[in-house]
């Protein structure tokens, strides 16, 4: 698939939801009102919500305290990492 990748948010327009395309953009893909595009739209995910997220409750099912938690991830990473 061809094309360029862009982030952008929604804006209100009138009863309805627009999408404003940057200017680097439409001059990259050589693009002027009328022209027919096709976009791909997927929600932008920020990782650290997401991992954070994923451990919501942990701690309350776990028996060991933040500390021991946290050292155990520490001792995992270093040993990724060394």
């Amino acid at each position: 698939m061809a094309g360029i990748q862009s982030e952008t948010r929604l804006k209100a327009w009138g009863n309805s939801i627009g999408v404003v395309i940057p200017k680097e953009v439409l001059q990259h893909e050589k693009l002027s009102i009328n022209d027919e595009v096709e976009i791909i739209i997927k929600k932008k995910m920020n990782p650290l919500k997401e991992v954070f997220g994923k451990l919501k409750g942990v701690k309350a099912r776990s028996e060991k305290t933040t500390d021991e938690i946290l050292k155990e991830v520490n001792k995992e990473l270093a040993s990724r990492f060394d």
